[in-house]
């Protein structure tokens, strides 16, 4: 997998990469990560890519997705220690 490029954001570590004919978003908080595999025939650049990072819905989406992750697993991790 080649890292193309990392987006800037703040919050979020955000990289798009490149294997196999396929355009991946990596966007990673904390222990969690979530991944997005793109066919490179779908879109007509890297720069969509940075559109859709730009947006604040499709982040506030990501981040509502990476709450509910993070409660999963503490949820399951506790109930295997009791």
């Amino acid at each position: 997998m080649r890292l193309l490029k990392r987006i800037p954001h703040d919050r979020y570590l955000i990289e798009l990469h490149q294997y196999n004919q396929k355009l991946i978003l990596k966007i990673s908080l904390d222990h969690y990560e979530q991944i997005f595999k793109i066919p490179e025939s779908d879109l007509y650049g890297q720069d969509e890519f940075e559109k859709l990072v730009n947006s604040t819905d499709f982040l506030s989406n990501c981040l509502k997705r990476f709450i509910t992750m993070r409660e999963d697993f503490t949820s399951s991790f506790n109930s295997i220690q009791k």
